[in-house]
């Protein structure tokens, strides 16, 4: 397949430059940040999102959805990262409709994500119980009871999860912690009989929670796929959240360079402009050189995931683990380049860097993303 995105892709990768550049600029973070927003995002902006058809995206279009495939949004995602731009994108119209769509049986699919292309549901995936990403490393379980199940157990960096109508639930029906074998999906609304939830401050300003479910009593239908059978579907989302999380990273990449290249060519110091400097041309070169094979990475991944190929996960995790490096690399030279004014509240670039690093941590880092790319190559 070709390394580029078609004619169809390239016009609605400029509608949403369009679109967030004057709706959902970098004004719009500080503006929800400094009113101490619950959402971290603006309510009119999501359905301006949904009414533009960007939740139906993936939805298939036998449930009212647009079946338009990865690629094109990714095109969506990465214009969010150059304008940061905070919405239930991610976690609504990706992993909730990757999920529903994986595991859901065909009752699930009509009720949820017609509901989902049409901006009217919301949902958060709540998959890791500590600190770091181990989708394996799942203790909470679901006990079978009369005609449903009780949940007892917690999670924590769920995102949209203070917010969510529904929550995608990963807990374990039977085996050991470590144990893939066993895992089930849950569908749990937020405002169940114990389940309580606590937003997490961060430092990019968006909306995560810590969840705890205790006695949480839920229907058999609740179940989402097999029972004990979750943990394909899970790493099936789980794989598609990266691949967006590669792209997000890619237009913070992409922004930054661009922002700083521009700082560049006007900033004088010892009355000349700094962008004379040998040291900074070289360290600017080989930024733009990492940028650009990064567009090549997450392409790929994409076109993976929207053809089925079995090498998905491998790409995927390419895809993570470079943009987690060039992201880090990317936000650090900006604000070095900028001096110390770079981490000021007077100029918009130290908010990259406040995106970057827990976009990274999401779903496995640098380290996490590397180890899995040399298991799945047989190291």
């Amino acid at each position: 397949m070709a390394m580029v995105i078609n004619e169809e892709q390239q016009m609605l990768k400029e509608s949403a430059q369009g679109f967030l550049a004057e709706f959902a600029s970098l004004a719009e973070l500080r503006k929800q940040r400094d009113a101490g927003s619950d959402k971290g995002y603006s309510d009119n902006l999501w359905r301006q999102m949904a009414d533009m058809g960007w939740a139906a995206i993936l939805v298939p279009e036998a449930y009212g959805g647009l079946e338009f495939g990865h690629v094109g949004m990714g095109q969506i995602v990465e214009q969010s990262g150059r304008t940061l731009t905070a919405s239930p994108l991610f976690a609504t119209a990706i992993l909730g409709v990757t999920a529903i769509n994986q595991a859901g049986s065909d009752a699930q699919k009509a009720e949820l994500l017609g509901a989902i292309a049409g901006g009217e549901l919301t949902t958060a995936l709540a998959v890791d119980e500590k600190i770091h990403h181990a989708p394996t490393q799942i203790s909470m379980t679901a006990s079978a009871k009369g005609q449903g199940y009780v949940l007892n157990g917690s999670k924590c960096f769920v995102a949209d999860g203070s917010t969510a109508d529904k929550l995608i639930v990963a807990a374990r029906t039977s085996g050991q912690t470590g144990d893939a074998e066993g895992i089930s999906l849950f569908i749990v609304d937020r405002s169940a009989a114990g389940v309580e939830v606590e937003r997490t401050e961060m430092v990019d300003c968006r909306n995560y929670a810590a969840i705890k479910f205790n006695q949480v009593t839920v229907a058999e239908d609740a179940l989402l796929g097999e029972q004990g059978k979750g943990f394909g579907p899970l790493s099936a989302t789980l794989d598609v959240a990266n691949a967006f999380l590669a792209a997000e990273m890619l237009g913070i990449a992409q922004q930054t360079f661009e922002t700083t290249l521009q700082y560049l060519k006007e900033r004088k110091q010892f009355g000349v402009l700094i962008g004379s400097f040998q040291s900074l041309q070289h360290r600017a070169a080989h930024w733009w050189s990492e940028v650009e094979l990064c567009k090549s990475v997450v392409l790929k991944a994409l076109q993976a995931l929207d053809t089925g190929d079995a090498k998905s996960p491998l790409l995927v995790s390419i895809a993570k683990a470079k943009l987690c490096e060039v992201a880090e690399l990317s936000t650090n030279e900006a604000i070095q380049m900028h001096g110390g004014i770079g981490m000021t509240d007077e100029y918009d670039i130290g908010f990259f860097i406040k995106r970057a690093r827990p976009a990274a941590m999401l779903f496995g880092d640098y380290s996490y993303h590397g180890d899995r790319f040399a298991q799945l190559s047989g190291y």
